[in-house]
């Protein structure tokens, strides 16, 4: 690959933890920023996808709206990539899977601590919920995994250089490894 890469990335049902590890490779984000391109991700503001080398996802499936860019990341990316436990098997959202969806919503907005106006919301606006959270690879093919929660910095560095210089991507014990 000898010109820049395009990237995107986007959360789904996450909570940003693998955007944040990423950028935990702190300086050596200037030697990568060399090598590829931004397209849209929560660090450019892009908010229309273009065509990609790479797509980055974290978090689970849990709403239409996931549903949609999901499908939009897998057609418009050539590599896509789960990245964390919510991406890779649901992680911490997908602890609702247990319980009927109708239950919590109840909960949330009926019998929860502190509500006042007692009612499910149901604005056309809000994406609809999945009865269940689902990871990404249920859904579309992921050519990548990276595991964690969220993956350390080391991994996504390791993933990139690995990548970028053509060479097959192998994690060491201790990237892959919690003890």
């Amino acid at each position: 690959m000898s010109q820049r890469i395009r990237i995107a990335t986007t959360s789904l049902a996450g909570c940003f933890g693998c955007h944040m590890s990423f950028l935990d490779i702190d300086e050596r984000l200037i030697e990568l920023s060399k090598k590829i391109e931004f397209d849209r991700t929560p660090l450019t503001d892009i908010k229309k996808l273009g065509h990609c080398d790479i797509g980055l996802i974290e978090g689970g499936m849990g709403n239409t709206e996931n549903f949609d860019l999901l499908r939009e990341f897998r057609e418009k990316c050539d590599i896509l990539v789960s990245m964390g436990a919510c991406a890779i098997n649901g992680g911490i959202p997908a602890m609702r899977n247990s319980f009927g969806l109708k239950e919590c919503l109840e909960t949330a907005y009926v019998e929860g601590i502190g509500v006042t106006d007692a009612q499910i919301p149901s604005d056309p606006e809000i994406p609809l919920l999945l009865n269940k959270i689902h990871p990404l690879h249920e859904v579309v093919k992921i050519d990548y995994f990276l595991p964690g929660c969220p993956p350390p910095a080391e991994m996504f560095w390791t993933f990139f250089d690995q990548l970028l210089n053509q060479q097959p991507i192998e994690f060491t014990y201790s990237q892959i490894h919690y003890d």
